[in-house]
């Protein structure tokens, strides 16, 4: 036995020695994997990225709706419009009963911010917006109109289905929602909102057969009493126009009460507008026009 203690100290020295070297010491397996291979190209991401990703497709879902729309309202030639008239007859409405009898008008609008209404049969009572400047203009001369039919004014015409298709959506920063089918005027459409960078949102609802605009909707807060609103607009009657498709009858909404609707008798676009109408102080005579643009 003692002979063979020595050799019995040696393995055991040895075997500590192996123990304690570097090269015997474990290496995390962090350091011992080989690198992750990257995910081939086209696979699907990871987990985190799918909200992502759907976002992406239903504002792409949102835009080829759009697109439609304005193809079928006449593509390229409704987006060239540059001046548009129409003669009609308008009625009012308060708290959704008729508040008279409804009276003749004739509009001039020449984009993206000029517009003139005139009224009766003899046409001497006008409406004048240009820019942010509203007039009316009596046998006494023109005068500024009152301040909260000008911010009303002003209102609609941002809100405006022209400026949603023709401005907004071409925004940096727009962001463009697909919301799904929905039954709106008695038809079945797609909705569809706008939301610009100042968090101003429109919803449009768009035949799901035609793609044309069968409604448009819209809130805001009111700044004095600070109660939100909700403003509707209703196209009916489209008639082509020109290679443009025109509705002949819009109906207006205010807190789902009719407030307006407007019968058009005839529509004409780019013929060139004599630009002295636009000018409240230009004494301009309509019918005695002095010569278009």
């Amino acid at each position: 036995m003692k002979r063979f203690l020595p050799i019995l100290v040696l393995v055991c020295l040895g075997c500590f020695a192996a123990e304690g070297s570097p090269q015997s010491q474990a290496v995390p397996a962090s350091s011992q994997a080989a690198p992750e291979a990257a995910p081939p190209q086209g696979a699907p991401k990871s987990e985190n990225a799918k909200p992502e990703n759907a976002a992406d497709a239903n504002a792409r879902k949102a835009k080829a709706l759009i697109d439609q729309a304005i193809e079928a309202l006449g593509g390229q030639n409704y987006l060239n419009i540059r001046d548009r008239e129409a003669q009609g007859r308008g009625y009012s409405f308060h708290h959704g009963r008729p508040s008279g009898a409804g009276s003749i008008f004739w509009s001039f609008a020449e984009f993206p911010d000029k517009e003139r209404v005139e009224y009766t049969k003899e046409r001497d009572i006008a409406r004048v917006y240009a820019g942010n400047k509203a007039y009316e203009i009596t046998y006494k001369g023109p005068k500024q109109i009152d301040e909260k039919e000008r911010q009303d004014y002003l209102r609609l015409r941002q809100f405006s289905l022209d400026s949603i298709l023709r401005t907004w959506i071409n925004e940096p920063g727009v962001i463009l929602l697909y919301e799904g089918n929905a039954l709106a005027a008695q038809h079945e459409t797609v909705q569809v909102s706008v939301i610009n960078t100042k968090n101003e949102s429109v919803t449009l609802y768009l035949d799901a057969d035609t793609h044309l605009p069968v409604k448009k909707s819209f809130e805001w807060r009111d700044p004095v009493d600070r109660q939100k609103n909700l403003e509707e607009e209703v196209y009916e009657n489209y008639r082509p126009v020109s290679g443009i498709m025109a509705p002949y009858n819009v109906t207006r909404y205010f807190n789902g009460d009719m407030s307006n609707q407007r019968f058009l008798n005839s529509v004409t676009i780019n013929q060139g507008l004599d630009q002295a109408m636009f000018d409240a102080n230009s004494g301009y005579n309509p019918n005695k026009p002095a010569g278009k643009r």
